[in-house]
């Protein structure tokens, strides 16, 4: 093969590798009647799971409507996909003191 081709399909592999970007999941422990952490960034596509290790019972409940986990009973998990930008408030609907925001770029 010419040399030219070889360079060709190196450069063609490095942009089809640079463009097939990972989604993540990014981790949110709901322990101590508190969302940890409080603010969790993440990028479109991404994924949060949020698991319950507290003793009693917790949602985590878009204050949009957006998405809701249900209830979480102690060690239970649910992950929730992030697929359009924005900045995402949520609550336990158990114990509404509870907050924490999502922001998605």
């Amino acid at each position: 093969m010419p040399s030219i081709f070889k360079s060709i399909t190196a450069t063609a592999a490095v942009i089809l590798f640079a463009g097939t970007a990972q989604a993540a999941e990014i981790k949110v422990d709901i322990q101590g009647f508190k969302f940890k952490p409080a603010q969790i960034n993440v990028s479109v596509g991404d994924t949060v799971a949020f698991t319950n290790r507290d003793g009693a019972p917790h949602t985590a409940s878009a204050v949009d409507g957006s998405f809701e986990t249900g209830t979480l009973s102690k060690g239970k998990s649910k992950s929730i996909a992030f697929d359009s930008a924005g900045t995402y408030a949520f609550f336990c609907a158990i114990h509404p003191k509870m907050k924490a925001t999502v922001v998605v770029k």
